[in-house]
């Protein structure tokens, strides 16, 4: 399935979900258009579809297989644009035995 019928499912079983239902409308909207989506606004409607229920509700109304195929690209896409924060560069300081300057930490 491609994301633009991802969205258009998520859109459709969101019509009771005014917030969820604006974001997946927007989203569509875009790719009908052939634009590109902003993983900003697929996380925030993955998000809202998972606090309003309406995840839950696919996942009950669809096989497992089902709910994957129209779940999995949104996921995709957010996963292949949202940058990655590394650790490695935090400065959080060093109780973390593993990064810590002197052995044993504190």
């Amino acid at each position: 399935m491609d994301i633009k019928d991802a969205t258009l499912i998520v859109l459709t079983e969101s019509a009771d979900h005014p917030a969820v239902a604006s974001l997946a409308q927007s989203a569509y909207d875009q790719f009908a258009r052939g634009e590109s989506v902003d993983h900003r606004l697929l996380d925030d409607l993955i998000g809202e579809a998972s606090g309003q229920g309406v995840l839950r509700a696919i996942h009950h109304k669809y096989s497992p297989t089902a709910y994957e195929a129209i779940i999995a690209p949104i996921l995709r896409e957010i996963g292949r644009q949202k940058p990655i924060r590394s650790a490695r560069y935090s400065r959080a300081g060093d109780d973390d035995p593993l990064t810590a300057q002197t052995w044993p930490p504190g």
